[in-house]
């Protein structure tokens, strides 16, 4: 068994569709998150160098990838930086959570991440929203089966989509507006986004309930998390927000490895 003083520590990386982020986990203890664009990593060896560096032994370099062209840039620039590949869920360590799914090998690995986190911290049934360049809201049971869920566009790439595919919808930027009406396009644009995500999140959460047979914590992170729920933890819908959220995943996938 391990003691909490031999729990190695976790230089996490989430590789997801439009950045690389980073963030050293020990436990319950994470540093604040680094984060790099995709198409733009030239610093992204100088910051796993110096992470890694600050990053106490024992110490694991793990990934979580959704982005294959991506992973490569990392484990290259991770061999240079810290000496040693990355370990990959789903590659070099097994997916975090059981599924009652047909295909589980299909399901981003990220998903899991931020599902086994949640369900790790709560330890009931859960929904877990991740609203970033795609929204996922997918469902853990009480016995922490990861269940399924649904996936839909994140909000800039839904606004983006309106401007491509249609001959005059301005492109807009996802912000918050005042008011029940959209009262310029801009404004039902935003309105639909934003009204939109919130609904989406309520009706599965709402369907989620009733397979279960009660209802679940619900649990939020991407990097639209705040503007799609801005009332989280206000004895509403969401109980909370929690950025780093996949990345505490990755090092709770680590640590599963560490028990069998």
């Amino acid at each position: 068994m391990v003691t909490p003083n031999e729990i190695p520590h976790v230089l996490a990386c989430d590789v997801g569709n439009a950045t690389v982020e980073l963030a050293a986990v020990h436990g319950e203890q994470t540093t604040p998150p680094t984060q790099h664009r995709i198409g733009d990593l030239g610093d992204l060896g100088a910051s796993l160098a110096v992470l890694w560096e600050q990053t106490p032994e024992p110490k694991k370099l793990v990934a979580s990838s959704v982005n294959s062209t991506a992973l490569k840039a990392l484990e290259a620039a991770a061999v240079e930086a810290a000496g040693t590949a990355p370990l990959v869920i789903g590659r070099d360590l097994p997916r975090p959570l059981d599924t009652d799914l047909a295909e589980p090998d299909s399901v981003g690995i990220d998903r899991l991440c931020a599902a086994v986190a949640a369900y790790d911290r709560i330890g009931t049934a859960c929904v877990v929203a991740d609203f970033g360049t795609a929204a996922t809201i997918d469902c853990v049971s009480d016995a922490g089966i990861f269940l399924g869920g649904a996936i839909l566009p994140g909000l800039a790439l839904a606004a983006q989509c309106l401007t491509e595919h249609t001959a005059d919808l301005p492109h807009v930027t996802p912000r918050e507006i005042s008011g029940t009406f959209g009262r310029t396009t801009e404004e039902a644009i935003l309105s639909g986004l934003l009204r939109g995500a919130r609904g989406a999140l309520r009706e599965l959460t709402e369907a989620y309930a009733t397979e279960l047979g009660h209802w679940p914590a619900v649990i939020v992170t991407g990097g639209d998390a705040r503007l799609v729920c801005p009332n989280a933890s206000q004895g509403g819908l969401v109980q909370a927000i929690v950025d780093d959220l996949v990345l505490r995943g990755i090092a709770c996938a680590y640590y599963r490895t560490l028990l069998r």
